[in-house]
C-alpha cells in the first residue's frame, strides 16, 4: 500500500511523546525523527521509548474513497472519545481481533472526567442489586485489582469507612450495609464508633461501615497502561506506511485533535464526519475533513454523549435520555505533617454524590470532596465542545468546612486550599432518583454496529474494564 496523502483528509504529522520518568531514547535517531517527522519516518522501539501520535491527513490509499472534496475511509470499528472507557473498551476489542481508530477531540486521552476524579476503587456498596452501577462496580473492581497486579500499576487496597456521625443517620448506614450484601461486596463489616475510631484516632463518629475491598490507584498510569496494551505505531519503508503492533493481534490506532462532528445512518451503516480541531475555530461549524464508514461505533464521549447522539441522523431522538451535570470540587489539606487518616473516610451520601469525603492518594496528598453543584441552563453545544468552568472558587471552603469537621473536628480554619473540580455527566437532576448507567446497542435503537454510553459517572472509572468486557460480548457474539 503506497502512501498517497493527496487522497485522504487526514495524514500523520506528529508523534508527541508522553513525559514519563526514564523513557529515554535507546537511539538518537529517536530524537531526531521527533523533529523531521514530515520528511521521514523510521521504526521505533516503544520499550524505552513510549509514544503517541496524532494524525491529520493519512490513512489507507487502498480503502479510501474520494467524493468531492471529502475523503471516505473505510474502518472497522470506531471508539469516540479517549477517557478511561473508551481506552478500556478499544483495548478490550483490539485483545479480540478488531482493528479500533481511537478518536479524541482533544490532544491527549482522559483529559476530562477521567482525568477530574476521587481516584477511587469502589467495592460495589450504594447501587441497587441488580443494576448496571452495581454488576460493574464489582465485576470491574475484581478486574481492575487484577490488571494493576499484573501490570504494576500504582495502587492500593487501603480499605473505607463510611461514617454516622449522629444516630440519625444509623438506619442509612444499615441500608448501605444491605445493599452491598445483595451485591456480594465481600468482608463489610459494622463497627460500633470505638472499634472505628481505635483505627483512625482522628476520626468521629458513632457507627462506621467497614469495606476492606476499597482502594486507590494511579488513574493516568492505568490509563497510559491501556494505550500502551493496545495501540500499533507507524514504521515507513520503501515508500510505505505501515502499521505495526507492539502486541500480536492488538490494532488500535489513536487520533487525538480529531472530533466527530456528526453523522448518519445510511445502508445499514454508521457514517462519521470528522475534522481536525487545531485547524478549525468552532468544533460546531467545523467542515467535514473525512467520512469514515466503520462496521462498529462505540460513542463513549462521556460529558458530549448525548449531544453527538443527537447529531447522529437516522437515530431516533427519543433513545437519547436527557443530560444533567453536576460540578464536583475537591480542596487539599495543607499544614500537616502527616495524612489524618490511613484509610478513604466517607460520609452517609448526599443527593447527586457520595458526600464530601477524605481521600489519601498515593503520593500522601490528602483531598476532599467532592461536593455537589448542579450546573443550570447546559445546553448541548456548550457539552458538546466541553465549554464548563472548572475553576474551584475559593469561597466554596467555607462549605466544605461544617461538612468536614463532622467526622473530622480537628480540621484547623485556613487548611483548606483550591484543587481541581470534575464534572458529572449524571441522567438524572435534582430531587430525582439517581439513574443507572444507560449502554444503548441495536436492540434498543434500531441502529446495526451502534452501542451509545450514557451517563458513564462514577464508578465509571472502576467500572471500565467491565464496560469493555460487556461491550465486546454484545458486539461480537
Amino acid at each position: 500500500m503506497k502512501h498517497k496523502p493527496e487522497t485522504a483528509a487526514f495524514s500523520l504529522i506528529r508523534l508527541r511523546k508522553l513525559g514519563l520518568q526514564n523513557a529515554k531514547p535507546t537511539k538518537k535517531k529517536n530524537k531526531k525523527m521527533l523533529a523531521c517527522l514530515g520528511r521521514k519516518w523510521m521504526r521505533l522501539s516503544t520499550r524505552n521509548l513510549k509514544l503517541t501520535w496524532n494524525f491529520v491527513n493519512a490513512v489507507d490509499a487502498s480503502r479510501t474513497i474520494v467524493r468531492g472534496t471529502t475523503a471516505k475511509e473505510r474502518v472497522d470499528t470506531v471508539v469516540i472519545g479517549a477517557g478511561v472507557v473508551g481506552l478500556a473498551v478499544a483495548r478490550e476489542l483490539s485483545r479480540r481481533g478488531r482493528e479500533v481508530l481511537i478518536l479524541e477531540a482533544a490532544s491527549s486521552f482522559g483529559t476530562v472526567t477521567s482525568s477530574r476524579n476521587s481516584e477511587v476503587v469502589h467495592a460495589g456498596i450504594y447501587y441497587p442489586p441488580n443494576s448496571l452501577k452495581a454488576k460493574f462496580c464489582v465485576r470491574g473492581r475484581e478486574l481492575l485489582y487484577r490488571y494493576c497486579s499484573e501490570y504494576e500499576i500504582p495502587h492500593k487496597k487501603i480499605g473505607k469507612l463510611i461514617v454516622a456521625t449522629g444516630s440519625s443517620e444509623i438506619p442509612k448506614l444499615d441500608l448501605l450495609m444491605h445493599l452491598g450484601t445483595q451485591n456480594r461486596v465481600s468482608g463489610l463489616r459494622m463497627l460500633d464508633g470505638f472499634e472505628a475510631m481505635r483505627m483512625e484516632p482522628q476520626l468521629r463518629c458513632v457507627k462506621a461501615l467497614l469495606s476492606p475491598e476499597s482502594g486507590i490507584l494511579d488513574s493516568h498510569s492505568f490509563m497510559l497502561s491501556l494505550v500502551e496494551k493496545s495501540f500499533d505505531f507507524m514504521v515507513y519503508r520503501d515508500n510505505n506506511l505501515r502499521l505495526q503492533g507492539e502486541a500480536e493481534n492488538n490494532h488500535a490506532t489513536f487520533s487525538y485533535n480529531t472530533v466527530v462532528l456528526n453523522g448518519r445512518v445510511e445502508e445499514k451503516k454508521m457514517h462519521l464526519f470528522v475534522a481536525d480541531t487545531r485547524f478549525s475555530e468552532s468544533r460546531c461549524e467545523a467542515e467535514a475533513q473525512l467520512e469514515l464508514i466503520p462496521n462498529l461505533v462505540v460513542n463513549s464521549a462521556g460529558l458530549g454523549a448525548q449531544a453527538l447522539a443527537k447529531r447522529f441522523h437516522g437515530l431516533d431522538h427519543r433513545f437519547v435520555p436527557s443530560s444533567h451535570y453536576a460540578r464536583g470540587c475537591y480542596f487539599t489539606l495543607s499544614g500537616t505533617k502527616a495524612p489524618p487518616f490511613n484509610k478513604l473516610v466517607y460520609p452517609i451520601p448526599e443527593e447527586g454524590g457520595l458526600g464530601v469525603h477524605v481521600t489519601v492518594d498515593l503520593n500522601g496528598l490528602v483531598k476532599f470532596g467532592p461536593d455537589v453543584e448542579w450546573i443550570e441552563c447546559a445546553d448541548d453545544t456548550s457539552s458538546f465542545l466541553n465549554k464548563f468552568d472548572y475553576c474551584v472558587n475559593p469561597q466554596r471552603a467555607e462549605k466544605f468546612y461544617p461538612e468536614i469537621r463532622k467526622y473530622y473536628q480537628d480540621l484547623k480554619d485556613g487548611s483548606l486550599e483550591p484543587g481541581y473540580s470534575g464534572i458529572r455527566p449524571k441522567l438524572s437532576g435534582p430531587k430525582q432518583s439517581p439513574a443507572d448507567f444507560v449502554i444503548q446497542g441495536e436492540e434498543t435503537h434500531g441502529v446495526p454496529g451502534l452501542v451509545n454510553l450514557f451517563g458513564i459517572e462514577s464508578p465509571g472509572l472502576t467500572s471500565s474494564l467491565a464496560i469493555a468486557e460487556h461491550i465486546a460480548n454484545k458486539l461480537l457474539r
